[in-house]
């Protein structure tokens, strides 16, 4: 009953990567995004780098850092095969939005590519804007950027 399993949102370290990395398609299918897994991130912004953990692995993960003008950007966010729709996500941008803001965030960023429709719908259902950014990536690769401002603090 993989539903019912309880799933603890911990920082990640840096062997979590690596687990995630060598279960690589269970999280993004055929995309090969390797390349983007930056171990570093997880060396330096270890508070903001977050793994959702249940007995049988870990089901997601999310890769950020919040830069200088207070802007908490999530540069991965992912979730396994079999745990998309359980909440997963929402639970790790909710504890993301968490730590950011201990460090000062006052507004959240993301980028995906254009056609990555899931994520889109994801970011949107969160209530980010989105808005495509015809030469973000540099010329001729265009990104959907999604941009939220964080409410004040409860």
């Amino acid at each position: 009953m993989i539903g019912l399993m309880a799933v603890h949102i911990v920082p990640a370290q840096v062997t979590d990567i690596q687990q995630v990395l060598a279960d690589h398609p269970r999280y993004w299918g055929e995309r090969d995004l390797r390349s983007l897994h930056l171990l570093s991130l997880v060396q330096e912004f270890g508070s903001t780098c977050l793994v959702a953990r249940a007995e049988d692995g870990i089901r997601g993960y999310l890769i950020g850092f919040v830069t200088p003008d207070g802007t908490g950007y999530v540069h991965l966010i992912a979730t396994r095969d079999d745990t998309r729709g359980t909440g997963v996500g929402r639970d790790l941008y909710a504890a993301f939005i968490g730590a950011a803001r201990e460090q000062g965030a006052v507004r959240l960023k993301a980028i995906t590519s254009v056609t990555n429709e899931g994520s889109i719908a994801f970011h949107r259902s969160l209530g980010f804007e989105a808005r495509v950014e015809d030469e973000y990536n540099g010329p001729g690769r265009p990104m959907v950027v999604f941009r939220r401002a964080l409410p004040a603090a409860p």
